[in-house]
């Protein structure tokens, strides 16, 4: 096997959880780029929909798969996985990239002025639910599919604020009030720094049945955010700019294929420099 077909993943099924997603339907195309079949698991069935709909015109022919559920339960994860053993026999890959991520340019409820010392604890809960506590139940439902095949990949989608605190300089608007600026929330933190501590108790759990764990920490894609945003975010960037949306699609083929074989337990750091400083 050469060291360019090493990364190719024929026939593997690639569970992809918040798949319908910027990023969830990257990592699809990486595994349709590197011949695997992609399962998208998402809350909402139109951007399910959507993505299957661009993904098959992108790539004709290509084989894949979408089921609208919610990760965080165990019995709607349980019968998917039954559907796809019955369908293919096996599953491979998961890639846990689920999360209510809050997005400087959606203005989503938990990306609004909401200073640590008054956010809500439902926000609190709901979100370590879907990035922390779905990434657990995945884990244990597809992993433990993985282990009585004695072999399998789990990639964490964490973060570089997985490694670094946010600055919340960057969305600071000149004029407003304490009380009205806008912050990166504390969830996000946490989740993704959760992440890294979930990756690395995996790596070690799994090493005997034949499991590999890694964690990818990306940097933000730019996405038409605001230019002020823009500009501030790129000056803590050595490369003095954001990711391009297909920029992490090698990586990803890279940890979930046998390209990274003797990779597990590591976090992998990819964000243009920003966590050297």
């Amino acid at each position: 096997m050469t060291a360019t077909d090493r990364f190719f993943i024929e026939d593997r099924v690639v569970i992809i959880t918040g798949g319908a997603g910027l990023l969830g339907k990257k990592h699809a195309e990486a595994v349709i780029e590197g011949k695997g079949i992609p399962v998208l698991l998402d809350i909402s069935e139109t951007a399910l929909r959507d993505a299957r709909d661009n993904m098959t015109s992108k790539y004709d022919g290509c084989r894949m798969e979408t089921c609208a559920l919610d990760i965080t339960k165990a019995d709607e994860l349980k019968v998917i996985a039954e559907k796809l053993l019955e369908k293919y026999g096996h599953i491979d890959i998961l890639i846990n990239n689920a999360a209510n991520n809050p997005k400087v340019e959606n203005k989503t409820q938990n990306m609004k002025a909401i200073q640590f010392e008054n956010f809500p604890l439902q926000i609190w809960l709901d979100d370590l639910a879907v990035g922390l506590t779905g990434s657990f139940i995945c884990s244990q439902v597809f992993g433990g599919i993985m282990a009585k095949q004695k072999k399998g990949v789990i990639l964490n989608i964490s973060s570089d604020l997985g490694i670094i605190a946010p600055d919340q300089r960057i969305y600071r608007r000149e004029g407003l009030m304490d009380e009205q600026q806008t912050v990166k929330p504390v969830t996000y933190s946490v989740i993704k720094h959760g992440l890294i501590g979930l990756t690395r108790y995996l790596a070690t759990y799994y090493a005997e049945k034949g499991i590999r764990v890694n964690a990818l920490c990306p940097a933000g894609v730019f996405n038409g955010q605001d230019k002020e945003f823009v500009k501030k975010l790129t000056n803590l960037i050595p490369m003095n700019r954001m990711a391009d949306t297909d920029e992490y699609k090698s990586t990803i083929l890279y940890l979930i294929s046998e390209a990274s074989s003797y990779m597990t337990g590591s976090i992998l750091t990819v964000d243009g420099g920003r966590t050297c400083w």
